[in-house]
């Protein structure tokens, strides 16, 4: 009798467990909770970035052409110097006598051409009354020409005495920035001395950098234009600092052939560099901007995925479920993004939550306004 109460009493209890563990059965958990932005269209100016180097307009090495010592230094290094400022005197002297002496010789040369016309002159007219012989005027005129060109042969060395003596001065043919000085007063220089200091102008300058042959097709048919030809078209340039340069510069030259090894064409740039803050050598980086707007598909930046098959985007479809999109993009403006292909203009692009979710995954969206921060 105790063996059958006691199973009676077990099966009761086990009955009101089970009751319990029905009764403690949680809800379902509701969808989770995701921000969305609608992929919109927007009017973008397309841009390119490049990287690119500043290169002076006009680079001059100073040499020396005669040789003598340095008498004078007349620049301080580092400093701007206009087209014609005297920098370096190589001493004179020897020059000057070289000079003196033409002048001496053209002076005794034009005198014996004087003596040498009179006599054949005087010939001429004796050997009409056959008082002089034709043999003596012929000795004559060949004595006349001998002295005019005498004279020419002096006229000649005069110049080149002359020249020699215009190079002891070594002026700058333009205006620029000067470099350090190679040679000091009072040191030996000639021709074979090398560059005794380097000149370059800053105002204007270029900018350079390679541009693909794609990108290249695609600007010169945004503005209609043939790619061997002027193009008009804005360069804005970043310094190192990443601050933006404040004088917008023009695209005016495409390079002539395509480098082999990556496929661009050189591409240079005016700027105007009133301030010198722009330095020949350096790299910046090159903002190519088209004048006008061209509508697109634009959604944040954020948004973007990528994993070994490429770029996508999640999207919230109308079932209310996640949903996988591969994009082709376009140009970045800011924090958002131009979208080539894959999407379309109302679409619920993810930027809120996307770690949380997964394809096929029911979601509660909740529109986030444009330009509002967003966390992944």
């Amino acid at each position: 009798m105790n063996r059958t109460r006691f199973l009676t009493l077990a099966m009761l209890a086990a009955s009101l467990a089970g009751c319990n563990q029905t009764q403690q059965v949680a809800p379902p958990a509701p969808p989770p909770a995701v921000g969305v932005q609608l992929a919109q269209m927007k009017g973008v100016t397309p841009s390119y970035d490049f990287v690119g180097r500043i290169k002076a307009v006009n680079t001059v090495q100073l040499r020396a052409r005669v040789e003598g010592f340095l008498e004078k230094v007349l620049f301080t290094e580092g400093q701007h110097v206009k087209t014609a400022d005297l920098l370096y005197q190589i001493e004179k002297t020897q020059y000057q006598a070289a000079v003196d002496q033409a002048n001496a010789n053209l002076a005794a040369a034009e005198a014996q051409e004087l003596n040498a016309q009179l006599q054949f002159n005087r010939s001429s007219d004796l050997v009409k009354t056959q008082t002089v012989s034709q043999a003596t005027l012929d000795q004559n005129r060949a004595n006349l020409e001998s002295a005019k060109a005498s004279v020419l042969q002096n006229k000649a060395a005069l110049a080149i005495a002359q020249e020699n003596l215009g190079y002891t001065d070594i002026a700058t043919p333009i205006d620029g920035r000067i470099g350090l000085t190679t040679y000091t007063q009072g040191n030996l220089v000639n021709s074979a001395s090398g560059v005794l200091a380097t000149i370059v102008s800053d105002d204007p300058i270029y900018v350079e950098f390679p541009v693909s042959m794609r990108q290249i097709a695609d600007i010169t048919a945004a503005h209609k234009q043939d790619a061997g030809g002027p193009i008009s078209i804005k360069v804005l340039i970043k310094l190192a600092n990443r601050q933006e340069y404040a004088h917008p510069g023009v695209w005016n030259y495409i390079g002539n052939q395509v480098d082999q090894q990556t496929d661009t064409l050189l591409v240079r740039a005016t700027l105007p560099n009133p301030e010198r803050q722009l330095v020949d050598g350096a790299f910046v980086t090159v903002e190519v901007k088209e004048s006008e707007e061209q509508p697109r598909l634009v959604i944040p930046r954020s948004a973007l995925q990528l994993d070994q098959a490429g770029i996508y985007v999640l999207v919230v479809n109308k079932e209310h479920k996640v949903e996988t999109k591969r994009v082709t993009t376009g140009e970045a403006v800011n924090t958002e993004i131009a979208i080539a292909s894959g999407l379309e203009a109302g679409d619920q692009v993810i930027v809120d939550g996307v770690q949380k979710v997964r394809p096929g995954q029911v979601v509660e969206a909740t529109v986030i306004p444009a330009g509002a921060g967003a966390e992944r």
